[in-house]
């Protein structure tokens, strides 16, 4: 009986490619009437050139879900380690005061 599953419950495998995830430390976000398009990406220091390394597209409906949920957990992450701060309040160059990259 153990082994039986609920009548609302989802069953979600991940891959081991997958559960590895990928970094990303910026996000950019652009809609349309239909979707909404998540474009993750690693920004190193130094370099002038950066690569999307994940893409996530989703219904109008599921982006206001997910908007939700971003909400909710940050709120209860914040409850636990204190507040985040936030990056337009620290002010970061965008090399991130690195040095520059040279071939």
């Amino acid at each position: 009986m153990a082994d039986q599953q609920q009548p609302n419950q989802l069953n979600i495998e991940i891959s081991e490619e997958i559960s590895e995830g990928n970094y990303a430390n910026l996000a950019i976000i652009t809609h349309s009437h239909a979707e909404f398009v998540i474009d993750f990406v690693n920004v190193m220091p130094g370099t002038p050139k950066s690569k999307v390394k994940s893409r996530i597209i989703l219904t109008p409906t599921h982006a206001k879900r997910f908007m939700k949920a971003m909400i909710e957990n940050v709120k209860k992450f914040e409850s636990v380690n204190g507040t985040i701060q936030d990056i337009e309040a620290v002010e970061l160059p965008l090399n991130f005061g690195g040095p520059t990259a040279q071939a």
